[in-house]
């Protein structure tokens, strides 16, 4: 008998205490085994066990029903790689032979190679049953050792992965079916654009030739040549608006974020403007910086959404009104453009509509044209430069909208002076002797508008020709000093025809500028890629065209000389 605090324990009781942790332990015991009984019977998964050859040893009721095999006919008998695919066994061990730098052998090796070495192995392979059918599987495979850390075996326990890669497949066909559609719709953009501008480039090139043309039209036909220009380069904004749309949705609009002034787009886009404000009588106010701001930005997009937002202050004001753009930098690393116009205002539920594409808010019927889709690009374009746009408006007193860009360091100097570099040399007159022009064209229309304008310089002659190959032979026999090119030819393409001018050494020095209906920003890289000297969109501008021409003879009296100098050499 033995005594505690409370008094003596007696046998009988000692005895009790030892039975019922007797009966504990069995419990525990039993409910151990019944755990393990029941992983090892479960069909969910397969539980293979082999010894340290590799050899099967255990084939739990998982693995028979998934791979059709008993226990007793690969128990002893065979390896677990006897019943993967063996190509992809042999693709597992050329693997692991280029990832570790050591032979590894196309079998039982290649599945137990890293869990001998103690690293965690989980891999995917196609288990083959034996009635021949396959099915893919995920396999954890684990290295079994003794007290002594030797190893005695190896654990494998697979599921079945078929549902998986069958949702993975389904997935993918979903993409490519996605991506085909994406690409058919990009195709179609490109297609539209082309097809549209094509015509456009007639409207508007002989209608700039008539504004300027000698004798100057009259008072009646300026007005109507007016209203031709508005309708065919509201028309191409209009284009111009829906592609930027759908490029914005794809993902696929470029944009090149540098440091850009404010001051200086301010000025640009005040320029562009005033015009307009000035026909309604609207008084704009721009703000004078107090310090140089530089924002992170693209240049182009950036003064689009100026222009629109200013565009729409105009527009949608009263005559006589006023458009005031401000600005704050009270956000650190940020600022906030305003533009606040003193136009009619709008209601709350109107504001929560004013991003939507192709909402005009029941202006549809206004005398101002509009398609709805400008505000909706300009909010893309500004949250792609990593900004934000939003509007505070009160009816009967106006609106202000705002975007915010984050602020950057002022550009070095010689980035700078490298641009005014480029800029200067694209804007070169003619230098007075007679040149020849190559412009290979197979619509008559645009044939006919580039021979109006060159017909207006003394120093150039122009040559034509319908489709590539034969422009290839004028280039050759006349040795032109620039050559103009559409992209769109019958026989060979532009791109291919100036290939081959690159690759003729006695032509690869000749300048060669695209003029195309392909205006989509990947047509554009692609052209200049190929290498062409600028590429210029239809419809052409006169300006824009005169002063591109005045750069390519530039750099072709330039380049023929080196060319001499060398042939003297």
């Amino acid at each position: 008998m033995s005594e505690t605090r409370n008094g003596p324990i007696l046998a009988g009781d000692a005895g009790k205490a030892d039975a019922a942790t007797e009966v504990r332990r069995q419990k525990a015991l039993l409910k151990t085994g019944a755990l393990q009984n029941a992983i090892l019977t479960s069909a969910n998964f397969s539980i293979i066990a082999t010894d340290e050859k590799g050899i099967i040893q255990l084939f739990n009721i998982g693995a028979e029903r998934m791979l059709g095999y008993t226990a007793a006919e690969v128990v002893n008998r065979i390896r677990p790689s006897d019943i993967h695919d063996t190509r992809e066994v042999m693709a597992r061990a050329q693997a692991l032979s280029v990832e570790l730098r050591t032979s590894i052998a196309p079998g039982f090796e290649a599945l137990a190679f890293k869990a001998s070495r103690g690293i965690e192995d989980i891999y995917e392979l196609t288990y083959i049953c034996k009635n021949g059918s396959r099915f893919p599987a995920i396999v954890s495979i684990t290295a079994l050792r003794d007290d002594y850390g030797e190893i005695i075996g190896y654990l494998l326990i697979g599921t079945d992965n078929s549902v998986r890669k069958q949702v993975e497949l389904e997935l993918n066909n979903a993409m490519a079916v996605a991506e085909k559609a994406n690409l058919a719709k990009s195709d179609f953009l490109s297609s539209m654009s082309h097809e549209l501008r094509t015509p456009l480039s007639a409207i508007l090139g002989f209608a700039q030739l008539m504004e300027s043309g000698s004798p100057l039209p009259t008072p009646s036909q300026k007005r109507s040549i007016d209203q031709i220009l508005k309708a065919g380069w509201y028309l191409l904004d209009l284009i111009n608006e829906i592609l930027d749309l759908a490029l914005i949705e794809s993902g696929k609009l470029p944009l090149s974020l540098e440091p850009i002034s404010l001051t200086e787009v301010m000025g640009e886009c005040h320029a562009m403007i005033e015009p307009q404000a000035q026909k309604r009588d609207i008084r704009m106010t721009f703000p004078r910086f107090e310090i140089p701001y530089f924002v992170k930005a693209d240049r182009t997009r950036l003064k689009q959404v100026l222009i629109n937002l200013l565009s729409n202050g105009v527009k949608y004001n009263k005559v006589g009104g006023t458009v005031v753009v401000d600005y704050a930098a009270s956000t650190p690393g940020r600022i906030r453009i305003c533009v606040k116009d003193s136009g009619e205002g709008l209601a709350t539920d109107k504001v929560t509509q004013l991003f939507q594409p192709f909402n005009r808010l029941g202006k549809e019927t206004g005398i101002e044209e509009g398609t709805g889709i400008g505000l909706m690009v300009s909010k893309r374009l500004v949250e792609l430069m990593k900004g934000e746009i939003g509007v505070e408006s009160t009816v009967g007193v106006g609106s202000v909208f705002w975007i915010e860009l984050n602020l950057t360091a002022e550009p070095r100097p010689g980035d700078a002076a490298a641009k005014t570099k480029a800029v200067a040399q694209a804007q070169v007159p003619a230098d007075g002797r007679l040149h020849t022009l190559l412009y290979v064209e197979d619509n008559p229309a645009n044939l006919m508008l580039v021979e109006d304008l060159i017909a207006r310089r003394s120093d150039i002659r122009l040559l034509s020709a319908e489709d590539g190959n034969r422009g290839i032979e004028i280039v050759r026999a006349s040795r032109p000093d620039a050559i103009l090119m559409d992209i769109n030819l019958p026989g060979i393409s532009g791109i291919q025809a100036l290939k081959i001018l690159r690759a003729d050494p006695a032509t690869a020095h000749i300048p060669v500028v695209a003029i195309s209906a392909n205006a989509m920003p990947r047509d554009i890289a692609k052209g200049l890629a190929a290498g062409f000297f600028r590429y210029l969109t239809k419809p052409i501008k006169v300006n824009e065209f005169m002063d591109t021409l005045d750069a390519a003879l530039k750099f072709s009296t330039t380049e023929s000389a080196r060319v001499n100098r060398e042939k003297k050499t």
